[in-house]
């Protein structure tokens, strides 16, 4: 920590700035606060580059997509630019000579101003430039995409990249020309002539040029985030000026600890004894965090997220307003006694300083019942004038020298806020005080002064989405929390019925699915282009593919006698093959290992069967078909690869699939979040299994049922792959074809597809090629199998559960 004088370094600032004046007529304040550096890297800039990069993508994907109608669109062009070729001279003058005149003359006018520093940056991004669109161009001529260089070239012998197009807007991006109105219009008007000339005279391809654009203006901004950018933050002295102005009298100051949002906050000692608690708004500071903003933005449905960006003026006035409103309903919150911008790159509030403490360093054991119902009657009157503080955590709630509560951080409060704000700012105080004095005393706190009813208004919101980033921190600590939280509720209001609220659009497993099915449709198609799909229908032997048929339905009679043997209580057979068709139909949106297992739970419970005895029945199956197809894999390796003395000898295709699988394990088992979600889901799967087992070896015809149905499905399975490969004339042996289905089923499983989609296919034609089978028969044999064992089961599965739904069995 240093002193400064109260002066102004920064020429930005000093450049007829009155606050600065008036700063630097009196000398008598100093200013205690860390030195400010000269340079700052702004995640505005960092965030501009990856925009640009993802703009650039887009459009070399849209490019090549209409590449028809850019060529079209060029021949019009040149056509045009026949009938007048005076015109196209005179934009081919004015646009070469200008596009270098302009950045000259505003090279010329910083320097006149001293401003020396931003041109050489500027000078910088243009070297950078040339040299990357040099290097870029090169590369694509050179062929290693011949797509993209016959789309930016016209497959004609001219710059993929025009070099000095790409160095003017890596320039102008990095001088920050966009700041200058007038500047602006005359660089972008000069940098369009020069494109039309170009176009016009063959030289450059639209996309070509919308490319050089874009690339020279991420060079720009990944050069200002490489250099850093002249540090504009108005340092305290400018801070004392602006508190002048509002008729204040400094006579000390310092800086404190930043807030949460990284906002600068000073300690300010006034003539008549008093203190001020200022806050500075810095506007390079208003994108921080943007990523996490605009994520929770997508995510959450709008009635719960918040703007992901506020301008200076804005997020000033929104905590303006809050601190107004919470004094207004009589809320203990410190007064807000005045703000004001600080020229334009900041602006500052200023509170009345109350001495206080954040409930983060009050030990629990003082957290008394008077204090907890004090902090919800705090909360209780802002509900009442309908104002959601949206952060009630320990840094915000605070304790004065009385042991009186205060309120802190209107920043991200709401006015005129609706009933789900409302509940979310409860929710997150319970959970809140529940991880401090434990659920039991945070509901029964809550309750005396809310009401039950307003503690079964939150209770579908307690859900980690819904509160703050450091309590879900903390929750992952202490995971029985909310779900204590519910049955504390429940007990004190047992007869509510609120409707469930759904915050999250979409989970992020939903969208990893998204992508891995987009990926998966990909593959596919790139297979099916490779294989004439009619063919296939016609040339595969028909009763090869009648037994694969038969096989395919088997398996569903099977898993039907599997389930039937894992539960002691009786079940129809046929109605539950129904179910496993269900369950193929619900493969379509689920991985291939959850809709089967929800589906089937679903089924036990409308039987009459516990929730825990329907998950641990469902647990058991899955445990002992796990069994069945490790023991599976092991005996059919053994026997494919053993030799007429029966010495153990793998093919070398085996060994590189068992291993690949092995590594699979160590790389889930290794990265410990990835052997937490195995650990986790697991053990929620295979609780109470052995009870289960138990209940089962009591009974031989039910062990017989279990086990029969367990080994069928995987043979079934199989026969009808091995069944898929004859029909088109393939020899391989049916261990072969078994080592090749128990690894891919064991891959497609593990993958987030919906079916295993995509991974069983890739798995499958690899496998069988790896076996010895030409590439095109296995990939014809994997789609007959995939036909009939997922997409023909489609259609009946639909029918069976509607059919199943109708009649409330599942």
């Amino acid at each position: 920590m240093a002193e400064i004088r109260e002066r102004d370094d920064t020429e930005d600032l000093a450049e007829g700035d009155p606050a600065v004046a008036e700063s630097r007529a009196d000398t008598d304040v100093y200013v205690v606060e860390p030195l400010l550096p000269q340079r700052l890297r702004r995640p505005s800039d960092l965030l501009r580059f990856f925009a640009t990069l993802a703009v650039l993508g887009a459009v070399v994907l849209l490019a090549l997509v209409a590449k028809q109608t850019l060529i079209g669109l060029e021949a019009d062009v040149k056509e045009g630019a026949e009938l007048v070729p005076l015109l196209s001279r005179i934009a081919a003058f004015l646009g070469g000579a200008a596009v270098l005149i302009v950045p000259t003359a505003f090279a010329v006018e910083r320097v006149f101003h001293r401003d020396g520093l931003r041109v050489a940056e500027g000078l910088i991004a243009a070297i950078i430039g040339i040299a990357g669109s040099f290097l870029l161009g090169q590369w694509l001529v050179a062929g290693n995409v011949d797509d993209l260089r016959v789309l930016l070239t016209g497959d004609r012998k001219i710059e993929p990249l025009n070099t000095l197009l790409t160095a003017v807007i890596a320039y102008a991006t990095a001088v920050r020309i966009s700041r200058r109105p007038t500047w602006r219009m005359l660089m972008w008007t000069t940098i369009a002539l020069y494109i039309l000339a170009f176009f016009s005279g063959r030289q450059i391809t639209l996309p070509s040029a919308i490319v050089t654009v874009l690339v020279g203006m991420a060079i720009g901004y990944a050069t200002l985030y490489g250099v850093g950018s002249p540090n504009t933050r108005p340092p305290g002295s400018a801070v004392l000026a602006a508190l002048r102005k509002l008729s204040f009298t400094p006579v000390s100051a310092r800086r404190i600890e930043d807030d949460h949002q990284g906002s600068r906050r000073y300690a300010i000692g006034l003539n008549d004894g008093t203190s001020l608690d200022v806050t500075v708004l810095d506007r390079d500071r208003q994108v921080a965090g943007l990523p996490y903003r605009l994520w929770r933005r997508i995510r959450l449905h709008s009635e719960t997220r918040r703007r992901a960006i506020r301008s200076l003026r804005a997020e000033l006035e929104r905590e303006a307003l809050m601190a107004y409103a919470a004094q207004a309903a009589g809320a203990s919150t410190p007064r807000l006694l005045g703000t004001s911008e600080i020229g334009t790159e900041a602006a500052l509030l200023a509170y009345e300083h109350i001495e206080t403490r954040p409930l983060d360093e009050v030990p629990d054991e003082e957290i008394g019942d008077d204090l907890l119902a004090q902090i919800w009657e705090q909360v209780g009157l802002l509900q009442i004038q309908r104002l959601a503080h949206r952060r009630l955590t320990g840094d915000s709630i605070h304790l004065d020298g009385a042991g009186r509560v205060v309120l802190t951080d209107a920043r991200s409060g709401e006015i005129a806020a609706g009933d789900l704000l409302l509940r979310l700012d409860v929710a997150q105080l319970l959970t809140y005080l529940a991880l401090r004095v434990g659920p039991e005393r945070s509901v029964r706190a809550a309750a005396a002064v809310m009401g039950a009813d307003a503690l079964a208004a939150a209770l579908p919101l307690l859900q980690r989405i819904a509160l703050t980033r450091e309590t879900r921190a903390a929750l992952a600590k202490a995971k029985q929390v909310l779900p204590e939280l519910r049955e504390h509720i429940v007990a004190l209001k047992p007869q509510s019925k609120v409707e469930e609220v759904r915050l999250e659009r979409f989970r992020p497993r939903t969208l990893i699915t998204i992508i891995a099915s987009a990926l998966a449709a990909y593959f596919l198609l790139s297979q099916l282009s490779q294989v004439n799909v009619y063919q296939v229908v016609t040339t595969a032997n028909w009763a090869w593919s009648g037994l694969a048929l038969l096989a395919s339905f088997g398996s569903f009679v099977a898993a039907a006698l599997m389930l039937r043997g894992f539960v002691p209580e009786n079940l129809p057979l046929w109605r539950t093959v129904l179910v496993q068709f269900a369950a193929s139909f619900v493969k379509l949106v689920a991985p291939a290992a959850v809709g089967g297992v929800a589906i089937n739970t679903r089924y036990l419970q409308k039987r009459g069967i516990s929730p825990a005895s329907a998950v641990a029945s469902v647990g058991a199956s899955q445990l002992i078909m796990l069994i069945f197809h490790i023991a599976l894999l092991l005996l059919f390796a053994y026997i494919t690869g053993s030799t007429t003395n029966t010495a153990f000898t793998p093919s070398r295709g085996l060994v590189v699939v068992l291993l690949a699988v092995a590594l699979l394990v160590v790389v889930v088992l290794g990265v410990p979040p990835l052997r937490r979600l195995v650990t986790t889901r697991m053990s929620r799967l295979f609780s109470n299994v052995l009870p289960r087992l138990l209940d089962v070896l009591q009974s031989p015809r039910k062990m017989i049922e279990a086990g029969l149905g367990t080994l069928m499905i995987t043979i079934t399975f199989i026969v009808c792959l091995d069944a898929c490969v004859a029909a088109f004339g393939g020899e391989l042996s049916f261990t072969a074809v078994a080592v090749v289905y128990l690894t891919a089923n064991a891959i497609g499983s593990a993958a987030p597809t919906p079916g295993g989609l995509g991974a069983v296919e890739g798995a499958l034609a690899l496998g069988l090629t790896v076996a010895g089978l030409p590439a095109e028969l296995a990939t014809s044999a994997v789609l007959l199998h995939r036909l009939l064992t997922f997409w023909l089961p489609v259609l009946p599965g639909w029918a069976s559960f509607t059919y199943l739904q109708r009649h409330e069995a599942l």
